[in-house]
């Protein structure tokens, strides 16, 4: 290679490794032939390895049948067989694919598509969102959490906090030109739905607020207070977009983590990527169309004093296809101290958890690299 065309290489690679901010959208349309620096994890986080006394093993890639939830069937004869499957699915797994859940298919094609054309305006036209806030109702941009990630990952975001969604409304994009109506109809069955796996959990964890009788006071009374604070709850849309990439054994679009909220309904196209801890294996979910993966988050977990779990999980890429997902995050009001819940709590069941709240958790995000389940960790008591 000529000292000419060696700078220029040079200079090309420096140009790459300086934009990273800019997502791996950008990387991906500036032709790179190979994932750079910033994006390599270390040997033993990479997609196919683990570690046994410190040396790297590979394990071979399978899927994972989660519990399947046919919503519809809450409603009907079978409901006790149903709850008990739910019970079971967020006791054993924190995961579970819901299935005949009363979204309308056009909804949910609609939302990806939308997403889709999102990320595939130019670059000058997302990176208006771009910004560190985490406070901000729109926010777009890439990785997990850029001002504190050691090594970047495969994945460019654009997030939308949904309430009240007449505040937030008019910061969210304006395009495309169908982008907030058809972002805002999303959120709005999602919450919905939300509420009524809610009502489900509740009863399954022993707490009936869906079928309880309104004439009762007291208990009652506060159960409907509780299911009120969940109807005025957070809702935060993450809209992910992982592109081809050229390395794949190498990065991940998202490391090992687990959901801050109360429950995640996450919507996948048709291209495979989330994996989840099982048994200290990692396996990959098979996507259903038009179903959610519904899982646990540590809001869940805490409330329930640790019956229901907060599982690790984390989203591989591939060098053929790229691949979108819908995350819908709900839990509490933001200014709501999350805590076991006083009805499961007794003698025999103490707290397991400190009390916490969301400015402690963004206080964990400005202070820590949030992966391996890290904040769930620090409000365990023992």
């Amino acid at each position: 290679m000529s000292p000419a065309l060696a700078k220029s290489s040079e200079k090309l690679k420096n140009e790459i490794e300086d934009n990273y901010h800019k997502g791996v959208k950008y990387l991906h349309e500036s032709g790179i032939q190979k994932v750079p620096k910033k994006y390599i994890f270390p040997i033993s986080e990479r997609p196919n390895s683990y570690t046994i006394n410190g040396n790297p093993q590979v394990t071979s890639k399978h899927n994972l049948k989660l519990p399947i939830i046919d919503f519809a069937q809450l409603y009907g004869p079978n409901r006790a067989q149903v709850l008990d499957s739910l019970s079971y699915a967020c006791e054993n797994y924190g995961f579970f694919q819901l299935i005949n859940h009363g979204i309308p298919e056009e909804v949910i094609k609609s939302m990806v598509d939308v997403g889709g054309r999102f990320f595939d305006l130019p670059l000058v036209e997302r990176e208006k969102y771009m910004t560190t806030d985490m406070t901000t109702p729109v926010r777009y941009g890439t990785s997990f959490n850029q001002t504190k990630d050691g090594v970047f990952c495969w994945r460019d975001f654009l997030k939308l906090v949904c309430d009240p969604l007449p505040q937030v409304l008019p910061h969210w994009p304006s395009s495309p030109s169908d982008f907030r109506e058809m972002a805002v109809t999303y959120s709005k069955e999602t919450k919905i739905l939300f509420i009524k796996l809610v009502e489900a959990i509740l009863e399954s964890l022993g707490i009936n607020v869906a079928t309880k009788n309104k004439t009762q006071q007291n208990d009652d009374d506060d159960d409907d207070e509780m299911l009120k604070e969940f109807e005025d709850g957070s809702q935060l849309m993450a809209v992910n977009f992982y592109p081809p990439c050229p390395n794949p054994d190498l990065t991940l679009g998202m490391p090992p983590h687990s959901d801050y909220g109360f429950l995640t309904l996450l919507l996948q196209d048709e291209v495979e990527g989330l994996q989840v801890k099982c048994n200290d294996d990692w396996v990959t979910i098979q996507p259903i169309p038009n179903a959610f993966v519904v899982n646990v988050g540590d809001h869940l977990e805490i409330f329930s004093n640790g019956k229901y779990k907060s599982v690790l999980h984390r989203v591989l890429v591939n060098s053929l296809k790229s691949r979108i997902s819908v995350a819908s995050l709900h839990s509490l009001p933001f200014n709501s101290i999350i805590k076991p819940s006083p009805k499961l709590i007794s003698e025999a069941n103490p707290s397991l958890y400190k009390d916490t709240n969301f400015a402690a958790f963004l206080e964990y995000l400005k202070s820590c690299d949030s992966t391996n389940k890290s904040f769930l960790e620090t409000r365990k008591l023992t």
